[in-house]
């Protein structure tokens, strides 16, 4: 019986334009998945070609087996090996990017070889019969490279876990500064406690670990970067008032927030494409006080409605501290009048300034609300009046909506606030004073 080539004639044809076949599945993989796209694309072209060179001649191999085998009269329940060197490719992929990016990659990269070669079987005229070994093959080795990935994500690596570890405890002692440059511990270059505590060796002139220090650390201390804080936006209740956040720290059920957790892996998921990596392609995150924070690479691209995020402005390693804290003081702000999206302490102005003055606010209360609170309930009453007045941009009758109030009895409110605490709601100056200083409680709390 004659054996068609067409099979071995359309895969020697895809060989040969191999250079341009890998060019149309690197756009193909970093149109459709973030992480991909996130890589340059000179980094991923040697990956690529390899896996597409071993894929090939491992299809046509299968592929002639497979015919023999059946011209032979043998059945078709056979196990495709695939050399443990690709194999091992494959677990290394799944150390940098995410296992399910990696499966999806794979099939991406299927289906534009499966359409590439089925116009160069069309071109030969091959037949259906042709057609089928090569589909099977190709089925076969995707679905052992998805297992190889399976596998070797649910077992881990050794020591995996308390890697991951360091590395959280490491981020973190970074945005708190707390690193230590020049130090021996177990995850590199640098360790953790009070900046400054360190004997100062491997530093440089400039109190930096050497290049080769910080190489050996995973952390380019020279690297820009942006520090970030987040959380996922709280859901109010179905019927429950509007009412403004608690803008502290994140709730007590996110106090053990870490991988695993929906919550932190949403966060991460969702600012995935511009996180920073470590020397091992894993993302530099951690939790502080039940927040999720790190390092990105950049701005997150996009309005960002599913978080609520605070981002410092970018910076080396000597100044992340400074610029989580203005990360922090954005997502309290933030987080303090309701807002959701990426925001810088400067983007939000004089929200992120009452956060970061509480000794101007507490002045401020002292000044324009301490009167009312000699007055009980009824001070309470005034001051909600004002707040409601301000919150609807000085448009009387909304306000009095809100309150449930005739106009007439909140204008009345309104003139004995002035009275009591000296204030006149027509002044800008005393009016902004009043505005920082019932901001101030609100995301601040009374005084203690």
């Amino acid at each position: 019986m004659e054996t068609s080539t067409t099979v071995p004639e359309s895969v020697a044809a895809l060989h040969a334009g191999i250079d341009a076949l890998t060019d149309e599945v690197i756009g193909g993989l970093r149109a459709q998945l973030p992480s991909y796209a996130a890589v340059p694309a000179d980094r991923l072209r040697p990956r690529v070609l390899a896996s597409l060179r071993n894929g090939l001649s491992l299809v046509q191999r299968w592929s002639e087996e497979r015919r023999s085998s059946r011209r032979s009269g043998h059945g078709d329940d056979r196990a495709y090996g695939i050399p443990e060197t690709h194999l091992d490719e494959v677990t290394a992929l799944a150390r940098s990017l995410p296992a399910e990016d990696i499966i999806s990659a794979y099939r991406i990269g299927t289906d534009i070889v499966w359409r590439r070669f089925g116009e160069e079987m069309a071109a030969r005229r091959g037949t259906a019969e042709d057609l089928l070994p090569i589909a099977e093959t190709l089925r076969a080795w995707v679905d052992a490279n998805t297992l190889r990935i399976v596998r070797s994500w649910r077992v881990g690596f050794p020591g995996d876990r308390a890697t991951d570890r360091r590395r959280a405890a490491l981020v973190r002692a970074l945005l708190l500064g707390e690193a230590r440059w020049g130090t021996s511990s177990p995850g590199g270059a640098w360790g953790t406690g009070p900046a400054g505590d360190g004997t100062g060796e491997g530093r440089g002139d400039g109190g930096h670990p050497d290049d080769g220090a910080a190489a050996e650390g995973g952390y380019d201390h020279g690297a820009l970067r942006l520090p970030f804080r987040a959380r996922l936006p709280e859901d109010p209740p179905s019927g429950a008032p509007d009412r403004i956040p608690e803008p502290g720290p994140a709730p007590p059920h996110a106090a053990h927030l870490g991988p695993g957790d929906r919550a932190f892996d949403r966060v991460v998921a969702l600012l995935r494409p511009w996180l920073a990596l470590d020397g091992g392609g894993k993302p530099l995150v951690t939790t502080v006080d039940g927040d999720v924070a790190g390092l990105l690479t950049g701005r997150p691209g996009g309005l960002c409605r599913g978080l609520v995020l605070g981002l410092g402005a970018p910076a080396p390693a000597s100044g992340l501290a400074a610029e989580f804290t203005r990360a922090t003081q954005a997502l309290r702000a933030a987080v303090g009048f309701g807002l959701v999206g990426a925001f810088t302490r400067e983007e939000l102005g004089l929200r992120a300034t009452v956060v970061a003055l509480p000794a101007v606010g507490e002045q401020l209360v002292g000044l324009r609300l301490a009167p009312l609170a000699e007055r009980g309930e009824d001070g309470a009453q005034l001051e909600e009046a004002a707040a409601a007045f301000l919150q609807q941009g000085l448009r009387l009758e909304a306000a009095a909506r809100t309150l449930y109030v005739h106009p007439n009895t909140l204008r009345n409110r309104l003139r004995r606030f002035e009275e009591i605490t000296g204030t006149s709601l027509r002044d800008p100056a005393d009016l902004a004073e009043v505005w920082w200083a019932l901001t101030h409680r609100r995301i601040h709390g009374p005084a203690s």
